[in-house]
């Protein structure tokens, strides 16, 4: 497989990957990554009144507390059954099918755009950040997140080194996308904002401990898409390897029948011109 980025394969392996995770990423990561709902909100101001657009929704736990602060807040993702659970799980917020580099939204829509964990699965991520700016009113706000770098955040970052561990090459049918950890860099993840034309772009860490009880290699594999298909392509005895990998890996986490993981997640925010 080639290193060049196919940005359109590679959104298209994407959607149809959520399309068929979405039960199994609410029931085993959805909660985690809502742990950085609360701080995402507060980077973008969201409050009373703002007009709110989460870009990649997912199961719209971001959209349905802007909306419990007061905002009138619309979700959009890429994958319709996220779209669907969204609807299902918030009623009274509005979910819509949409594209992140290609916002069905007029100039100057909304007062805060937010993504939580989008812009890592995005072919072009630059072009998304372009229509974030687009959408925004003179002086809204823009608020993203991803991960930190593995050794940071141990959640995912442990599963990430024992795939690297075990050097388990990608198959050759993975399209190739941005690399994962891209914005895990703080001047990267500011240097996306004022390439886009965003003023005051900074970035802050949003650290805890997560509590995992379960399988921890069944919930990465089952609640995710490039990594879903990195480790079930490879032959029975490699994915047994990163298991044990996995496995004692986490061994120095075990705690209360579960994992005590340290994570930690970057959260970029900047204001519209």
């Amino acid at each position: 497989m080639g290193t060049q980025v196919d940005p359109d394969a590679f959104n298209a392996f994407e959607a149809a990957g959520w399309e068929k995770r979405a039960p199994t990423y609410h029931r085993l990561l959805l909660p985690i990554t809502r742990q950085v709902v609360e701080p995402l909100l507060d980077a973008a101001a969201v409050g009373p009144g703002s007009r709110v657009l989460d870009v990649g929704s997912g199961p719209g736990y971001v959209a349905a507390a802007a909306f419990t602060r007061g905002a009138s807040a619309v979700g959009v993702d890429v994958a319709p059954a996220m779209v669907a659970l969204a609807r299902t799980l918030h009623p009274s917020v509005e979910f819509v099918d949409g594209d992140a580099e290609h916002l069905q939204f007029a100039d100057d829509s909304f007062d805060v755009v937010v993504a939580n964990f989008a812009i890592l699965h995005l072919g072009r991520p630059e072009q998304a950040a372009a229509e974030f700016a687009r959408v925004l009113a003179p002086g809204g706000k823009v608020a993203l997140s991803t991960w930190d770098v593995p050794a940071a955040s141990r959640m995912p970052g442990v599963f990430y080194d024992a795939v690297q561990e075990v050097g388990a090459a990608p198959p050759p049918d993975l399209p190739t996308g941005p690399p994962f950890y891209r914005f895990a860099d703080e001047a990267e993840f500011v240097g996306l904002l004022n390439a886009a034309g965003f003023v005051d772009a900074s970035v802050s860490t949003v650290a805890f401990t997560y509590h995992y009880v379960g399988d921890l290699f069944d919930a990465l594999v089952g609640g995710t898409v490039r990594t879903r298909s990195l480790v079930i392509t490879q032959p029975e005895a490699t994915q047994a390897r990163i298991r044990a990998a996995l496995d004692r890996l986490t061994a120095e986490y075990a705690a209360d029948g579960g994992f005590d993981l340290p994570t930690s997640v970057k959260v970029a925010s900047a204001t519209a011109k």
